[in-house]
Formats: structure tokens, sequence, C-alpha cells
């Protein structure tokens, strides 16, 4: 992707009026996203949804001499920090406000946000919009469906609505939003506390939704057009739906909002959250404007769904082109080798990032999971001192510092730092699933269990909250309940080894062993399944690190012969021990793993990746050495030999496990055991002659 000088200056003009259109509404995390460093925006969920602009814009290689008076040469390029309205009546209103919007900005400013809102639309006139549509909310309610929403019919309001501009109202019914959430915070207990529920909702979302729902029906045409709408209220709207559970109609209005005015990154953002799987991206990026905002967009909601692709990779080098610094970009540049489990990449990417942005802590709770699971002591208590001295009250620090203290296990003190990120922001993802880590490691399930539901509630996407729920369940012997969990994080990451060996183990504690066997398979297919993001680092996870691409793991092959033999299908059993032993010298598969690609069909659905991952080993031919398991397997094809009669088969097995295995002991009894019998049967075959 190539963009001529004149295409990167008229990108660079909408990137500035986006800047400008952003930070008038008070959307500050979407106008930082497009320019440097500027103030955060109060609420923290706020601050996760309405990321960044101006750290885009400054990504853009300056202009030289030649092209800049090219720029020019047209006498139509004006400074954008005038941003006159198109529509001359949302013009006039805008200039007849000019007095009350500066008030309104900055009491919005001040995080007074009820004042704020109260400069436009002051309680009177809210209390009259409710009482309007109290009779439809009435007849919501009298169906048995529980409080009235927002979503409800559209209502037919008594009288017309004042006249506001588009961006005055917008900053008011996004001030009582904000208003709303900033309170559900104080009044929500102490995170995982005893009258910690997560059921504190937003109080807000019933009067701004039903506000702009009175606004749209006043203003939509019968060939549901929205008259004179500039997208910022479609917005908002789409906000409320999201919030309220609504996601088919939330998905609706945002893509109204992202037509009408596409620069909007936030917006954008919430598209993002809505999107579970990979199909349903590709449906709604065909109802997406074509532009480089949404071509960004299914950058990022790819990596959302642990996509790792070359097409991806192809795309994100297109957009560096462009963006050479974009601290954004090259953050995704992290994520994708973070998602390819090439660990090493991911640490040196975000290295790089660190040092080209040393104040920037976006992210930094990703390079630490990198950090914690290579191990690296010494960078990540760099790193956590870094965000410390930075902002130690931001939660992607105090998520840094638990994991520092979680690699020292210290777990209670982890435990205190994931719960204060949380504090500061309960959707912090990172934190719940964090702290259900350490929680399993304390073994206190109950808490774990706790945590990781939460996860799971603020992105349905994590699928470490779900094995972290299969595996805990496990730990209490609760099988039925675990297999579901596993077959959740299986869906939702298909490729992963990990997963279905998890599933296949459980399924074999459930006496299930044909279906086990298929899980295994699967999990044979997997190129990878080393977890980056866990953090059961000293509770002897039953998962090592895969071998080399084109190997398999002799655990899995040990597991699968083990199935086969309590099932009495002794050819099978001998086979995958054979091929168990053959991965000591890097033998190749011999064995037909086709039924091992169809998914069972009680597995919930999840987003497929579609290409298997690689551990940051690939690259070794060599085999795996003796280990535990290819001892196992020789042991047990010494015994079957020894059943058969095969006793030049047997000896020569145990001779191996009595020079280079791991039961020796057993080894030396089998090749005195098998030598007595070969004895006997040499002195019998004389004295009869």
């Amino acid at each position: 992707m190539t963009l001529s000088a004149q295409e990167v200056a008229q990108l660079r003009v909408a990137l500035q009026d986006a800047v400008v259109k952003c930070s008038e509404r008070c959307l500050y995390q979407s106008s930082k996203w497009y320019a440097p460093d500027s103030s955060g925006c109060v609420n923290p969920e706020a601050n996760a949804r309405n990321r960044r602009a101006a750290e885009l814009l400054n990504a853009l290689p300056e202009p030289d001499d030649a092209d800049q008076d090219v720029d020019l040469s047209d006498g139509k390029h004006t400074s954008p920090i005038y941003t006159p309205n198109p529509d001359p009546e949302e013009a006039a209103l805008e200039a007849k406000e000019l007095s009350k919007y500066l008030l309104a900005k900055s009491f919005f400013d001040c995080k007074e946000y009820d004042r704020c809102a109260a400069v436009f639309l002051p309680e009177s006139l809210l209390s009259t919009v409710l009482a309007s549509h109290s009779d439809s909310a009435g007849a919501s309610a009298q169906k048995g469906k529980g409080k009235a929403k927002a979503t409800d019919e559209r209502p037919s309001h008594t009288g017309p609505l004042p006249k506001i501009s588009q961006k005055s109202l917008f900053l008011a019914l996004y001030a009582k939003f904000l208003s709303g959430e900033k309170r559900k915070n104080e009044e929500s207990e102490m995170v995982m506390g005893p009258q910690d529920l997560g059921t504190v909702v937003n109080k807000q979302l019933l009067l701004v939704g039903r506000y702009l729902a009175a606004w749209f029906d006043e203003r939509t045409t019968d060939d549901d057009e929205v008259l004179g709408s500039q997208g910022w209220l479609e917005y908002l709207y789409g906000m409320v739906l999201a919030k309220e559970k609504n996601d088919s109609k939330a998905m609706e209005f945002l893509i109204r909002s992202v037509h009408k005015y596409p620069m909007n990154w936030g917006c954008w953002l919430e598209m993002t959250s809505l999107i579970s799987r990979v199909e349903e991206l590709n449906r709604i990026s065909r109802h997406c404007p074509q532009n480089i905002v949404s071509f960004m967009f299914h950058l990022h909601t790819s990596l959302e769904l642990y996509q790792q692709s070359a097409s991806l990779a192809n795309n994100l080098e297109q957009l560096l082109a462009i963006f050479p610094t974009s601290s954004f970009l090259l953050t995704c540049n992290a994520l994708l080798a973070y998602h390819a489990k090439d660990l090493m990449a991911a640490e040196q990417h975000f290295s790089r990032l660190l040092a080209l942005h040393p104040h920037r802590l976006d992210s930094l709770d990703h390079y630490s999971n990198i950090l914690y699971v290579l191990n690296l002591r010494p960078k990540l208590a760099f790193v956590a001192h870094l965000c410390s001295s930075v902002d130690k009250f931001r939660p992607e620090s105090c998520v840094v510092i638990g994991n520092y203290y979680s690699l020292l296990s210290m777990h209670e003190k982890a435990v205190q730092y994931f719960r204060r990120a949380l504090t500061l922001d309960r959707s912090c993802l990172s934190a719940w699933t964090l702290m259900g880590h350490e929680y399993v490691e304390l073994k206190n399930t109950h808490a774990a269990i706790e945590s990781y539901r939460r996860a799971v509630d603020v992105n349905r996407r994590d699928y470490r909250a779900w094995y972290g729920l299969g595996q805990t369940y496990e730990m209490l012997e609760m099988h039925t309940y675990s297999l579901w969990y596993y077959k959740k994080a299986a869906g939702l990451r298909p490729w992963d080894g990990k997963m279905w060996l998890a599933v296949g183990s459980c399924l074999q504690k459930m006496g299930r062993e044909r279906d086990g066997i298929k899980a295994l398979k699967r999990a044979l297919l997997a190129d990878a399944y080393y977890d980056v993001g866990s953090s059961f680092g000293s509770g002897g996870d039953l998962l090592g690190a895969r071998g080399a691409t084109g190997h398999m793991d002799p655990e899995i092959l040990l597991q699968i012969a083990a199935m086969y033999d309590q099932l009495d299908e002794e050819e099978e059993a001998k086979a995958y021990m054979e091929l168990c032993v053959a991965q000591e010298d890097g033998g190749a598969a011999d064995v037909n793993l086709d039924e091992s690609v169809m998914i069972h069909n009680d597995s919930p659905p999840g987003s497929d990746n579609g290409q298997q991952e690689r551990d940051d080993n690939a690259g070794a031919t060599e085999g795996t050495g003796v280990t535990a398991a290819t001892s196992k397997a020789r042991m047990w094809l010494a015994r079957f030999a020894m059943r058969t009669g095969d006793y030049t088969t047997a000896s020569r097995l145990a001779t191996e496990l009595c020079q280079d295995g791991v039961e020796v002991e057993e080894a030396k009894a089998l090749v005195r055991e098998i030598r007595s019998i070969l004895e006997s049967s040499s002195g019998g075959y004389h004295a009869v002659g």
C-alpha cells in the first residue's frame, strides 16, 4: 500500500480534523489515537473504549518542502482547528450556543459531569422526557421482563425535543453517561469482597437511551434515514445499547455511525467488543465503509480474535509503511508474534516499542506476560519499576507489578496488585484472569472460579479464563463442568493443542476413551501448545513445551496408546507406543489422524483461526531424547513382546531402558526375568534332547 504525496496530505488533514472533532466532544482517548499524548478520560472503561488519534497523526512522516508546496498550491488548505459544520442549521445552533458549550466543556474537563449535562439538559427537562415515555416503559415492565430498557419499542413523545446542536447534545448526554459510570464505580463494593456481586449497573442508561430514542424517532424518515445526523449520536446510542446487551441493534447503530463519520476510532472499538467470531467479522466488514480506518479495524479485531496468518502480517506491513512509528501498529506487530507463540520475537517488538515510547503504558500488561513466561525476571523488574515511576495508579502498571510478584512466588502480594488494578478499572481483563491464576496457586478454588467468571463477563472471547475454569473444576473432580469449559476454550482456540489435550484428558477421566482419543489426535495436529498468558508456573502444569515442527508430543502419544490399551485394542496401542518411542530421534508420524479433524458436535461454537501455531522452538530438527513418556512406552512394548513370546525384542528394549531410561530398576528386573525364561527354555530343550 503506497500513498502519493497528495494522498498523504489528504490523510493528514483528515486525521487533524478527527483530533479536533473528537476533542470537541471530549472523546480524549479517540483524539489521542490520532495525535500525541493528551489527558486521559475520566472513566476507566471510557479509556478502554475511546482511545487514541493524534498518535497516528504524528506517525505520518513529515512531508518535504516539495510536497508541502503541492499541498498548498490549490489555496484550499485551511487549519482544521476551526471545524465549521457543513450543515448550515447545525452551524447556526453551534454559533448561538458557543458560550454555553465552552462552559459545559469546562465542567466536563473538571469531571463535573452532572453540571456539564445540566447546562443543556437540566433535570427538569430530562424528567419531562422520561415522563413522556412512561407509558411505553410501564407496558414493557408488565410483560415480566424486569427493568425497562432504552431498547424498548421506539416511544412516541408528546412534544418536540429542545433545539440543541448535535455537538452540544452529544456532550451533554455523554457527560450523563459517564456520570452513571462514575457513580456505578462508587457504589460497587470492594473487589472480590463478600458483597461484590458484580450486579451494579449504570442508572443513567435508561435516561440517555430514551432521550436518544426520542431524538432518532423525531428525525427518522419512512425509508429509515435520519435527517441531518452526523454519526456521533449513533455512536453514543450504540454504546448504550451494547451496555444493555442488545448487541444486534447496537451493531446496527455503530455501523451507521462509521458510515457518517469513519474517523471515530472509539466507534470501531465498540464494534470490536461486539464481535466474537471471524465469520462475524467478515460479514460485518462487508457493510462497513472501505478506507484506511476500516482496514485498521479489521486488523485490530483479527488480533482480538487471536488470529495470526501471513495475510494479516502483510496487511500490518502495509500500514507500517505509511505510519512507521505508530505505537498502535507497533503494538499490533508485537501482539501478532505473541498470538503466533513466537515469544522471543514478541519480546523484541515490545522492547523496541518501549524504547520509542518509554512513557506509554498501553499493552504493557501483555509484555509482562511474555517476560513472565520467558522467566526474564530482571527485565520484568525493570518494566515494573518503569510503570510505577510513570503512573503507579494505572491498571496496566498494577498488572505488571502483580506479574512480577507472581514470578517471585509471592502470590498474596500479586493478588493485592491485581485487585488494585480492578479497583481502578473493573473491566481490566488481564487482572481478572491473572488473579484467577494466583488463587489457583493459593488453592482458593472458590475465589479462582469467581475471578474467571468475572473475566468471562468482561470478554467472552478470553479463552484463558474458560481454560482456567476447566482446570479449576478438574481440581475439584467435577469433570462434567470441567469438560464443558475446556470445550469452550478449544472452540475459541481450535488450533491450540493444549486445549485439546485438556479435553482429551478430561474425557479419559470420565471413561469416554473413544472421544478422548479423537480429542488427543486433534491435539497432535496443533504445532504448539505453550500458553503464553498463563501464570501456572509452580503449580505443576501437565503440559510441557511442544517440540519442533513435524514432531509430536510423546506425552500425548503415550496417553492415546494407554486409552487404546484400556479398550483392548493392542495393535493400535502398540502403533502409538512405537510412535512415542520414535520421537526420541525425531521420528515422523505414520498413523491416520483424519478423524481427529472433526470437532465434537457438542463443542460450544468459537472462533476458528484456521492456522497452526508455531512454538518459539520451531526450526529445530532433533528429537526429544529419552523422556519419562518414551521410557514408559518402551517398557510397555517390552512387556508386550514378552506376552507375545518375542523375547529377543523384549530383551533389547529392556536393555535399552537399563542403559538410558527412567524406570531403570523395573527394567533390570525385566531383563532378569527374560534371561530366566530363556535359560529355562534352553535347559528344557536340552533335557528333552
